[in-house]
């Protein structure tokens, strides 16, 4: 049987001059500028907004590297999980981001070629926000009209309580836990995406499905040390989710905390917001106020655990079952 799976991320610039452009793309999302007359008003509004903020935003790129490496980290996951699929179907794996190439459009014609029977949607985000899985989605509805191709369609909307996505993170915060010397003297961070306190209250389950993914990893690795939540990447005046992993390490440093380990638990990839947030910006603030010892979970990327766990969601979701061949 002809399977199809659709990988959505956000996408990242693939040079510093992809920045602006990559930028003003996201801010004309509507799921994300969304207010009254804004039909009228987010195209100039996104234009001001990635032109103001995209030189700030190309000294993060530049310092790991001058692009965004999201691309390559989910083109992996897409290899691996056809693979992992071949056993049991005629498995084609497209990547469609949503602000940057290669766009949903492209994968849309990518599966049109492959012209697969059962068609899977999978969002890389665990937790389901309408920011995030329901802009990817609502994207692909846009552009998804296919001739003369009548897939069954599947979607996976939210993965944050799956046992397969849990263990992954498990075994990963397992694996840099014994890093130190003593567990029990570690403050296990979990940090989050933030998103608008509007979003939340407007019904928008992401914060919940935060809270319960973060709170699953640990009773599932059963470490001793402190577990905490936080949020970052806040953009803006607005009210966002909180606290931030600012105010987070700050008040762990004036406790006298000296090992902490940040777990970034709403990304499954490496990317700026893991490479040069947590890693740069973070360790930076955690040294100064005199942290010691601040480390980093790799994220999950392609690590066997996850392309697992990724391929066990297609499977149920399309009710195979293991062997039984490609036609």
């Amino acid at each position: 049987m002809k399977l199809g799976v659709i990988l959505f991320q956000l996408g990242g610039p693939d040079s510093l001059e992809a920045i602006e452009p990559f930028l003003y793309n996201l801010f004309c999302d509507p799921d994300i500028i969304d207010f009254p007359f804004a039909r009228i008003a987010r195209q100039p509004l996104a234009r001001l907004i990635a032109n103001r903020r995209a030189g700030h935003v190309a000294q993060h790129y530049a310092e790991i590297g001058g692009r965004s490496p999201l691309l390559e980290n989910t083109r992996r996951q897409a290899e691996a999980l056809e693979r992992a699929l071949w056993a049991d179907f005629d498995a084609r794996v497209a990547v469609a981001m949503r602000y940057w190439h290669p766009f949903t459009e492209e994968a849309v014609g990518e599966m049109e070629r492959h012209a697969p029977e059962e068609l899977v949607l999978l969002p890389l985000y665990p937790q389901y926000s309408r920011t995030t899985t329901g802009s990817s989605l609502n994207e692909w509805a846009r552009r998804f009209h296919p001739n003369g191709w009548n897939p069954r369609v599947h979607t996976i909307e939210e993965f944050y309580d799956d046992e397969g996505y849990l263990q992954s993170v498990t075994e990963a915060v397992g694996r840099s836990m014994a890093g130190f010397q003593d567990a029990r003297e570690v403050d296990v961070v979990f940090s989050a995406h933030s998103v608008p306190m509007a979003v939340v209250e407007r019904g928008d389950p992401y914060r919940r499905q935060i809270e319960r993914t973060a709170e699953l990893v640990w009773r599932r690795g059963g470490w001793p040390g402190r577990r905490h939540l936080c949020y970052q990447s806040k953009v803006g005046a607005a009210k966002w989710l909180r606290p931030s992993m600012h105010e987070t390490i700050k008040r762990l440093a004036a406790e006298g905390r000296k090992h902490v380990l940040a777990v970034p638990i709403s990304f499954v990839s490496d990317h700026v917001e893991t490479l040069h947030e947590i890693e740069i910006e973070h360790r930076a603030q955690a040294r100064g106020l005199g942290i010691e010892d601040f480390r980093m979970v790799p994220g999950l990327n392609d690590s066997p655990a996850f392309i697992a766990a990724l391929a066990g969601l297609v499977r149920a979701r399309v009710g195979a079952r293991q062997g039984v061949g490609r036609a």
